[in-house]
This record gives C-alpha cells, structure tokens and sequence, in this order.
C-alpha cells in the first residue's frame, strides 16, 4: 500500500516525509607527540577543529566541482596516517557542502542559507559540520561559495552567529577571518547558560565585543522545532516519531538543505533522553543516494530532485498518547519567535512519554553490595506494565539499539540518585502517582 499526501509517504520499510518550505578520523585517543593544545581540543574544550571555505572551480572538462581553498588553522607536523585521514575528512566536506554535485553554473543572485550535517567516524563518535552558502562578492555571474566550520560540539544557533561574524569580515578582507577565528580557537567553550566574549578588531569600527551564549537545556542546543512543525502536522511529527523510536528507516524530502538540516535534527531530539545509533545523514550527498538502499535503520535527508530514487516505503502505526497530541496542539498557537516557548511545550509532549512508558527502569535494574555492575531484568520490567498497548510498545522498544545502550550505561552507574532532567521528570511522576494513590484510599 502506498499512502500520499502533500507532505507525507509511506511504504514497506520507510518512511519518507517531503517537508515543505513556507568516515573519517578518531580523535578519542591521543597520538603520541600531541601538544597540550591538541588534546584540549579532543577533550571537546575548543569552539572547532577547522574552518574551511570551499570553491567550486571549473575542471577541464567543464563541470564546476568543489575545493578547498582556504582551512584554518593549517595543522603541520601530522604523520602519515593523520594526514591521508584528514584528506579524506576534507574530501567529505566538499561533498556535504554541495551535495548536488557537479550540477551548477553561474549565478548573478544566490539566497544564503545555513545548514549543518554530521561526519560519523569509524568509531561511531561523530563530528558536526556547520555551512553556510553564498555567493561571493563580485560583479557578474559566479557560482556560490560555502564557509564550513568542523567540531564536535552541537550547538547549531551558536555556530550560526559564528557565520554571521564571519561573513561580515568576509566582506572586508579574508584577512580579518584569521584573527577572530584564532580568538574564538582560544576561548573556553562555556558551560550550559553561560556566555564567552570574544574581542575582535573590524577596520571602522575598532574593538568589537562579540557574545556567544549557550541555551540552558544543552540537549536543546542543536535543535529548532519551528521548522519541524511549521513543515509537517501535529499527526505526520507523531508518526516520525513513532517510526523513530523503532528505528525504522526515515527519509525527509525538501528543497532547501537548511531545512532538512533543521528537520532531521529536530526529530532526533525527539528521542531524548534515548540517542539515534544508527545511520544519520542530514543531507545525502547526490552521489551517496543508494544509501536509501541499505537495510538497516537511518535518518536521511534527501533534496526533492531526487526524491524519485526514494522507493520502498511502509506504514507505521501511531503511538495511542492523546496526552501527547493535546500538548502538539498548543504549538500552533506559539509565535515564531518564541523559541524557548516552542521547545518547553515539544518537551512537555514527548519527555513525558518515555517517562510514563519506560520510566520505572531502574526499579529493575539488580545490584549487589560488591560494586560490579547492575543487571536488569528485562522480563519483569514490561510485564509490569498495566496496559497491553504500551506493553506492546515497550516490548519492541526494548528491542531497540538506542534503549539497548541506554541500559547498559544504567547498568555502569552506582545506585545513587541520577541527574539530568528525564530522571527530574520521572521523580516528578512517581510522585504524582502516590499523591492519586493516596487520595483513593481516602
């Protein structure tokens, strides 16, 4: 059976949604001879690894093909193998950076657009790259140009700033890139609220002071719901999040690469406090597109002039949380620009789910008095689930990598009280529930 509607597909083993607009190197472990500087960048300490800007220059047999020409900083000194992987690292940025590949021409008028994609490493830790696209300056028709930041921190409204800076010195002189990126090189990444001030000279202007404030809920950072929400109904965002949460696979279609960006990272953050394991391409390179193909679990977005070589698609049964679908209903009534506002009302709908349905897991989790891990028993945990439809939905869930790695950090943990906001919602819970408990038997 095949479902169509203007935004939504669905066959056999994806789920394609078209939204409408209104393997590289480790760096976990330390080579030999790394300066302290390096391994407080691997520590995650710094803002980025690199910044890049990549051309599209014309081949000799006339097609426009994308290059670097210009990084910073130069990184010297590198053995052989860190070097034929940084080439491979900056070969992947080129292709994410113009995913349409060779299909370009000269451009009078170019709208500038920013967009994020992820670099996952053979050791499935992952590296976010940041882009933004315009055209340079110039007179006459050119093709676009792309600035592309490198790090292993997810913050995309931050980076965006970043561009902003970045741009606005592009417009002067490539000159004035340098000394604003080795200042925000040397900076401390600041913690979750908090705000680092970088000074930076602009010619006409003297000293600048540029603040760069991070979000309070960090697993929020990277997201922007408003997309999500103003592409796809309240129905369509609970049937992706369904299929997500069994790890199905899931291609988004659009026109603009900001918003596959935006949408795909959006629908990740869904799952907290649980972290998509599998396949994670917000863009799909043109000439990557048989990853559609693959049989195991993804998140892919894929441009709509491409959308025909999407196939294979399947139903997938919504989650029965009417709790869940009243919270959806008030974001229609959020201003656009009430981002903190959208992202309370996304989080009051779906944390809550994983709480109610999942969030009596460490009363299941065994430990002895000798200090070696806890087992949890699996069998007791969703048998003691009342409801045969959220036990049926937990059974399958159980099943899932993400639930599966989520339990075995559990299981690492000692028995003391947990921190972070799911388990604040979980004592919450409880706590309600013995308060209605109470009240019944009085």
């Amino acid at each position: 059976m095949l479902l169509y509607s203007k935004r939504l597909l669905t066959q056999h083993n994806v789920v394609a949604a078209e939204v409408k607009e209104p393997c590289q190197e480790s760096l976990d472990s330390a080579p030999v001879g790394t300066t302290a500087r390096e391994q407080r960048y691997m520590s995650g300490h710094y803002f980025f690894e690199y910044l890049v800007v990549v051309s599209l220059k014309k081949s000799k047999e006339g097609a426009y093909e994308p290059q670097i020409t210009y990084q910073f900083p130069k990184r010297d000194g590198m053995v052989r193998f860190q070097r034929e992987e940084e080439e491979k690292t900056l070969k992947a940025i080129t292709l994410f950076c113009f995913p349409e590949g060779i299909s370009w021409a000269p451009l009078t008028e170019y709208h500038s657009e920013t967009f994020s994609f992820v670099l996952t490493e053979i050791d499935g830790s992952r590296r976010n790259g940041y882009c933004r696209r315009l055209l340079p300056h110039g007179k006459g028709a050119r093709p676009p140009e792309a600035f592309c930041i490198i790090s292993r921190l997810a913050c995309f409204g931050l980076f965006s700033k970043i561009f902003d800076e970045v741009e606005k010195r592009h417009q002067i002189s490539m000159a004035m890139i340098y000394p604003f990126m080795q200042s925000l090189r040397e900076a401390a990444f600041p913690a979750p609220g908090n705000t680092v001030k970088i000074k930076s000279f602009v010619p006409d202007k003297g000293t600048e002071i540029i603040s760069l404030t991070r979000p309070l809920d960090s697993w929020l950072e990277h997201v922007d719901f408003r997309t999500l929400f103003r592409c796809l109904t309240n129905e369509e965002v609970v049937l992706v999040f369904a299929a997500a949460a069994m790890e199905r696979r899931i291609v988004f279609i659009a026109v603009e690469l900001s918003t596959l960006s935006q949408v795909i990272h959006a629908v990740a953050a869904l799952l907290y406090p649980f972290t998509w394991q599998h396949t994670f391409i917000s863009i799909v390179p043109e000439i990557l597109i048989d990853v559609v193909m693959a049989p195991t679990p993804y998140l892919l977005g894929v441009q709509k002039r491409l959308m025909d070589q999407v196939t294979d698609q399947t139903d997938v049964t919504l989650p029965n949380d009417t709790p869940l679908r009243n919270h959806l209903d008030r974001v229609c009534t959020i201003s656009p620009s009430a981002v903190e506002e959208l992202n309370s009302v996304v989080l009051e709908a779906f944390l809550p789910f994983f709480v109610k349905t999942v969030g009596h897991f460490d009363l299941y989790v065994t430990r002895n008095s000798r200090g070696q891990p806890g087992v949890f028993q699996s069998r007791a945990f969703y048998k003691a689930i009342k409801s045969k439809t959220t036990r049926h939905f937990v059974k399958k869930f159980l099943q899932t990598q993400m639930f599966d790695l989520f339990i075995q950090e559990v299981e690492q943990q000692p028995a003391s009280p947990q921190q972070g906001i799911f388990h604040k919602k979980i004592v919450e819970y409880q706590e309600q529930k013995k308060k209605e408990k109470a009240k019944k038997r009085h």
